[in-house]
């Protein structure tokens, strides 16, 4: 007789490490209406990694060549922070909850130095070599949004 159970998912705090690229970044109001963001362009190069010892860090940067910046004012975003002139890039330590799903990222170092030591929540879901990151934030112009970012596993 073959056992046909299907193994269980590695958990997030495993299954997480790695090197990723940004596939997309999507925000979406309140009404869920998808809205742009000015500051990093709708389509920006990230690059994210998770180390097995518990560090991070994060680079994302507008890809459109020669563009000028988008609007970096504004209200300060909540549970996120600011990028400068179309950069935006941190780096800290990670504590993943495998049960809930949330990864709590606390800043070490970051570009806008206001944000280093501030602690950013992320709902996680990982799903082969796709990684899936969900955060309550604010826009560039201090509306409340649901960013949503799908990550490719590159190493």
């Amino acid at each position: 007789m073959s056992d046909t159970t299907t193994p269980k998912p590695a958990p997030i705090s495993k299954s997480l490490v790695g090197t990723w690229k940004l596939l997309s970044r999507i925000d979406r109001n309140r009404a869920g209406v998808q809205i742009a963001e000015p500051s990093l362009g709708s389509d920006p190069v990230a690059l994210l990694v998770f180390d097995g010892g518990g560090n991070f860090s994060a680079q994302f940067m507008r890809r459109e060549a020669g563009a000028p910046p988008g609007d970096e004012g504004g209200a300060a975003p909540t549970n996120n922070s600011r990028p400068r002139g179309g950069y935006d890039a941190y780096f800290g330590t990670y504590v993943a909850d495998d049960a809930s799903g949330i990864v709590r990222t606390l800043l070490v170092g970051a570009l806008s130095r206001e944000y280093v030591g501030q602690e950013f929540i992320r709902h996680v879901a990982v799903e082969g070599d796709t990684l899936t990151l969900r955060l309550d934030t604010q826009s560039s112009h201090g509306e409340p949004v649901v960013r949503t970012l799908t990550w490719r596993r590159a190493g």
